[in-house]
């Protein structure tokens, strides 16, 4: 139970800042990826502050250890191998992101609004997440 309650605030924490920072405005991300036009800088200083924050902690408490900050076990990736499904996958990431503004945390945050996309990118997101196993057994 304590998990539980501990990921819920953490959700709650992230959810907080994307919204104080205006990252959950599909406009904001969509100015930051246009690098050639009316460029946003916000989005970087927004992952750097929390690349700032992350980074020390991981490398201080998780990695040598390889248990949460309270005993549990942490399952790290065990391969630095880049293949075609983590290639495809962060293609079909990056070309959703840059299409709609927004990627799955924002959308989560966002979908108490009931906008229709908010909701469309959200069931689509959660079809994604379904097939995603069956499709990666594929040959």
């Amino acid at each position: 139970m304590r998990n539980c309650i501990f990921a819920l605030i953490a959700g709650l924490l992230f959810g907080l800042g994307l919204t104080i920072s205006t990252m959950v405005d599909p406009a904001r991300v969509l100015a930051f990826l246009d690098v050639f036009g009316d460029w946003d800088p916000t989005l970087a200083f927004v992952m750097g502050g929390g690349l700032a924050v992350y980074l020390p902690l991981f490398y201080l408490f998780i990695k040598p250890n390889k248990t949460t900050l309270f005993g549990e076990p942490c399952s790290l990736p065990q391969t630095k191998t880049i293949d075609a499904k983590l290639i495809v996958g962060a293609a079909l990431f990056g070309i959703g992101w840059g299409l709609s503004g927004i990627c799955p945390g924002p959308a989560l945050a966002n979908i108490t609004g009931g906008l229709p996309a908010i909701l469309l990118f959200v069931a689509t997101m959660l079809l994604g997440m379904i097939m995603a196993p069956r499709v990666s057994t594929l040959k």
